[in-house]
C-alpha cells in the first residue's frame, strides 16, 4: 500500500467527525490542547481586566471609584483567576498538544481522561465565576485565610463557591497528572530513552508528581472550610477548639509547590526555544533536567517561609529559611545553562527569542528579591508590604507569562500552519516588557516605603502616590502590548505566511510533522538515536513492510519506561460524550453543595455515578460509547 493510501486510511481512523457531536465528543489531544490554551488565555484577559480596575482604584490617594467590598472581590478573583485558572491550564494546554508529538506518540495515554480534565477545568472556572456574578464573590484573596473566611465573617455564598470550585479544579489537576506521567513514561518513541527526552518532558513529569502530592492538602483545606462554614465543625475556629494556623499549614503545603507547578513547564519551554535560536544544543542538558526535578522535590520543604510572621521556633524558621535560599540554586543552574548556550551559539533574534531572553532578565530580578525574603528579619519587615506583591509578579510573569508568549510565538506555526508577524510581534514584546517593568518594579520600592498589601485605598501624604500612578500607567501599557499580540494571533490565523513543517530549523520530533499535524500525527512511528533527532545524522530504520505504521485501528506503541523499547501496542478509544457528561454532572453536584441543596446534591452525585458506570462499563469488541 502506498504512503498516500496509508495516510488516507489513518486519517479516516483518527479524524474526529466535523459535527456538533464531534466537537463535544473529541478525545484528540491536539484539539484539547488548543481548547486549554484558548480558555486559559481568555481567563488571563479577564484576570487582567480585574487587575486594571484595581490599579485605577489605587492610582491616586483617597480614591473611591469602587466600594471596599467590590475591591476585595475583584482583588480576590484576580488572584484566583491568574494563579489557578490561567497559570497552570495554559501550561497544560502546551503539554497536551506538544508532548505526544515530541515523544512520537499518536495521543495521550488516556484520551478520554484527557478530555475529562479539560471539561472539568472549564466547568470549575464557570463555577468560580458564578459567585461574583451574583455579587457574592470570594473576598479573602486567593489564599483565603481562616477565620476571616468562616461564615461569621464571610456570610453569603462566595467562600462556598471558592471551596467547591477549587476541589473540582484539583480533580482535573490530579487526573491530568496521572495522564501525563503515564504518557511520558510509557509512550515514548522507540529509542527515546529517558536521558534523550525533550526537557519539557522532565518539567511536566516533575509537576505532575508534585500535583499528585500537593492537591490533597488544598482539597482538605476546602473540605474543612466548608464543614466549618455550613456543618458545625471547628477545624479553624478557636472558640470550638480549632486553630486558624491549620489553614495556613495545609494551604501553603499546597501553595508553595504550586508556585513551581506553574513555573517549571514554562521555564522548560525556554530551555526548548533558546537552543533552536542559538543554533546549538543546550549546554548542560543533564544539569537542567536534574535541577528541574530537584526544584519539584525541594519545593515541598519550604512552605513555612510564607508563615515566618505567625510565630514559631527559631530552629524551625532557620531550617525553612535555608531551604528557601537553597532552592534558588536550581533556577540559577538553568539560567547559567541558558546564558552559556546563547554565549556559545549564533543567535537568531526572533520574537520568541526576545521573550525567552526577557524571561532570564526578569527571573534574575524576581529570584534575587525572593532570596531576600527568605532572610527571616527581612521577611518580618517586608511580609505584608507591596514588596512581596512586586516579587510575586516578577516571578510569575517572568517565570510564566513571558515564557508562555515565547511558546505561543514559537509553536503557533505548528498549531495553525501560519507564521505570525515578526514585526508586530517584536513591537508587542517591547511594549509588554516596558509596561511590565514600569508597572511592577515600583511596587518593590513603594513596599520598602511601607505601603501595606491588600488595601483598597491610602491617604495622601504617605509618599506613595507617585509610584502608584506610575504602576497604573505601566499596567495599561502591559495590557496594550498583550492586545497587540492578540491582534497578531487573530490576523495571522487567516493571512499569515504558510509555515511549512519546520520554519525554525528546530530539533524535536514535532517539527518533522505537517503544520498543523494530521489527526494521526505521523504515518511511520519514528525511531530516536539522540536528544536532537532532527539535527543528528541518524537515519530511520528501514520499514519495508510498514510494521511501524499501525493502521489497523487507533493504535500506538507502549514502550519501556527507561530505554523506550517496544513492549506492546495500545488501542486508543473513539470519541465519546462520557467525559463531558461526567464533568457536567460533577458541576451540578458541586453547584448544589455550594447552595447547601442536599437533595439536589445527592441527585448530582447519583448522576455522576451513573455516567461513570456508563463510561467504564465493559463493551463487546467493536462496540463504542456514544
Amino acid at each position: 500500500m502506498s504512503t498516500t493510501a496509508v495516510a488516507q486510511r489513518l486519517k479516516e481512523i483518527w479524524e474526529t467527525p466535523d459535527s456538533i457531536w464531534g466537537k463535544f465528543a473529541t478525545v484528540d489531544h491536539k484539539e484539547i490542547g488548543i481548547r486549554y490554551l484558548i480558555t486559559a488565555f481568555v481567563l488571563m484577559c479577564i484576570g487582567g481586566v480585574e487587575a486594571l480596575c484595581l490599579r485605577v482604584q489605587l492610582a491616586r490617594p483617597d480614591m473611591l471609584i469602587m466600594p471596599p467590598e467590590m475591591y476585595d472581590q475583584l482583588f480576590s478573583m484576580h488572584g484566583i483567576t491568574m494563579i489557578f485558572f490561567y497559570a497552570y491550564p495554559i501550561l497544560a494546554g502546551f503539554s497536551n498538544y506538544l508532548i505526544p508529538l515530541m515523544i512520537g506518540s499518536r495521543d495521550m495515554a488516556y484520551p478520554r481522561l484527557n478530555a475529562f480534565t479539560y471539561w472539568s477545568f472549564l466547568f470549575s472556572a464557570i463555577l468560580m465565576y458564578i459567585a461574583p456574578l451574583m455579587g457574592q464573590g470570594p473576598h479573602a484573596g486567593w489564599f483565603s485565610y481562616a477565620p476571616y473566611t468562616l461564615y461569621r465573617y464571610s456570610p453569603g455564598h462566595g467562600m462556598d463557591f471558592y471551596a467547591m470550585a477549587l476541589i473540582f479544579f484539583m480533580i482535573s489537576l490530579t487526573a491530568g497528572g496521572i495522564n501525563f506521567i503515564t504518557t511520558i513514561l510509557k509512550m515514548r518513541a522507540p529509542g527515546m530513552s529517558i536521558n534523550k527526552m525533550p526537557l519539557m518532558c522532565y518539567s511536566t513529569l516533575t509537576i505532575s508528581f508534585a500535583g499528585l502530592f500537593a492537591a490533597p492538602a488544598l482539597i482538605a483545606c476546602c473540605v474543612f472550610l466548608e464543614l466549618d462554614r455550613r456543618w458545625g465543625t471547628h477545624f479553624f475556629s478557636v472558640a470550638g477548639g480549632g486553630n486558624p494556623v491549620l489553614w495556613q499549614q495545609l494551604f501553603w503545603f499546597f501553595g508553595h509547590p504550586w508556585v513551581y507547578i506553574i513555573f517549571l513547564p514554562a521555564t522548560a519551554m525556554v530551555s526548548m526555544i533558546i537552543p533552536v535560536f542559538s543554533r546549538r544544543p543546550i549546554v548542560g542538558y543533564s544539569y537542567v533536567a536534574v535541577s528541574t526535578m530537584l526544584t519539584g522535590v525541594v519545593g515541598f520543604s519550604v512552605w513555612l517561609h510564607h508563615m515566618f510572621t505567625v510565630g514559631m521556633s527559631d530552629m524551625t524558621m532557620s531550617f525553612f529559611s535555608a531551604g528557601s535560599m537553597m532552592i534558588s540554586l536550581f533556577t540559577i543552574v538553568q539560567i547559567v545553562c541558558w546564558v552559556v548556550t546563547m554565549w556559545k551559539g549564533r543567535l537568531v533574534t526572533t520574537t520568541a527569542m526576545h521573550y525567552a531572553m526577557a524571561t532570564i532578565a526578569v527571573l534574575i530580578v524576581g529570584g534575587l528579591n525572593g532570596v531576600v525574603t527568605g532572610i527571616i528579619p527581612v521577611d518580618w519587615q517586608a511580609h505584608n508590604t507591596y514588596f512581596v506583591v512586586g516579587h510575586i509578579h516578577y516571578v510569575l510573569i517572568g517565570g510564566n507569562m513571558f515564557p508562555v508568549f515565547a511558546g505561543l510565538y514559537y509553536w503557533y506555526p505548528k498549531m495553525t500552519g501560519r507564521m505570525l508577524s515578526e514585526k508586530l510581534g517584536k513591537v508587542s514584546f517591547w511594549v509588554m516588557f516596558l509596561g511590565f517593568n514600569v508597572g511592577f518594579f515600583p511596587m518593590q520600592i513603594v513596599g520598602l516605603l511601607g505601603m501595606p498589601r491588600r488595601i483598597y485605598t491610602y491617604p495622601s501624604g504617605m509618599g506613595w502616590a507617585a509610584m502608584n500612578y506610575i504602576e497604573t500607567v505601566g499596567a495599561f501599557v502591559l495590557a496594550g502590548g498583550i492586545l497587540l499580540s492578540v491582534i497578531n494571533f487573530i490576523v495571522s490565523r487567516k493571512s499569515g505566511r504558510i509555515a511549512g513543517r519546520n520554519p525554525w530549523n528546530a530539533d524535536t520530533l514535532e517539527w518533522a510533522l505537517d503544520s498543523p499535524p494530521e489527526p494521526y500525527s505521523m504515518v511511520h512511528f519514528p525511531t530516536v538515536a539522540t536528544r536532537h533527532p532532527l539535527w543528528d545524522q541518524h537515519d530511520e530504520e528501514d520499514d519495508p513492510d510498514n510494521m511501524r505504521v499501525l493502521d489497523g485501528g487507533r493504535l500506538t506503541y507502549i514502550t519501556s519506561w527507561l530505554d523506550a523499547e517496544v513492549v506492546s501496542v495500545a488501542k486508543m478509544p473513539e470519541e465519546t460524550l462520557a467525559p463531558m457528561l461526567l464533568a457536567l454532572m460533577m458541576f451540578l453536584f458541586f453547584l448544589a453543595l455550594a447552595f447547601q441543596l442536599v437533595i439536589w446534591a445527592c441527585g448530582g452525585f447519583g448522576a455522576t455515578l451513573l455516567v461513570a458506570f456508563y463510561w467504564l462499563w465493559p463493551r463487546k469488541k467493536g462496540e463504542e460509547a456514544l
